[in-house]
């Protein structure tokens, strides 16, 4: 029976990185927030955030993200609506991706939101990824070209470190990226043992 990982961080912790490195390391991987953004392209979901939002997050009939992100991210229940069209979509895809993926041992479904969108509850093992708050704050100033009030708007939309902590079975701290490919390796090593004994 596959098992279901869910591999989950707040913004800037660097759970894409980790997640890539689970996929070099053999363990098919579902990023739910990429799958997410090509779903938002689709026609039908189009249509829906017009319905929801109007044209004002559209630009020569094409969704702009970034108007959508600073109306969502400023307005948890514009984020709520957002997130009932978006969340159905996702897991209708990830239920095909998986059952293309069922001879494995493990999976990985990577969210930035596992825990606020009730997704952890499909998950057999978590594993959160964590850093510094000064450093995920720079790691998405730097990588999105965008502020800090930005990031701390998306910041306050998300579980603290602390509360997804709680809720974890591994947590891998990520300020360092050798120090967390190590945690990498011990995870898989320990499921691995369990794998074999289960």
């Amino acid at each position: 029976m596959t098992k279901i990982i869910g591999l989950t961080g707040g913004i800037g912790s660097g759970k894409t990185t980790i997640a890539n490195y689970f996929q070099e390391m053999g363990v098919p991987v579902y990023i739910a927030d990429d799958e997410a953004k090509k779903i938002m392209q689709s026609q039908s979901i189009v249509e829906e955030i017009k319905t929801i939002f109007g044209e004002v997050v559209f630009e020569n009939e094409v969704l702009n993200r970034a108007k959508l992100a600073e109306i969502v991210f400023k307005d948890s229940n514009k984020l709520n609506q957002l997130n009932a069209i978006i969340h159905p979509a996702v897991k209708k895809d990830f239920e095909l991706w998986f059952q293309k993926n069922k001879n494995y041992n493990y999976i990985i479904y990577e969210a930035a939101i596992l825990f606020e969108s009730g997704r952890y509850k499909d998950c057999d093992i978590i594993i959160t990824v964590t850093a510094p708050e000064e450093v995920r704050i720079e790691r998405v100033i730097k990588r999105d070209e965008t502020t800090r009030e930005k990031v701390l708007d998306r910041m306050k939309m998300q579980w603290k470190d602390e509360e997804r902590v709680l809720k974890s079975n591994f947590v891998i701290t990520n300020d360092n990226l050798k120090n967390a490919k190590e945690e990498v390796v011990k995870i898989l090593k320990i499921l691995n043992i369990k794998q074999n004994h289960s």
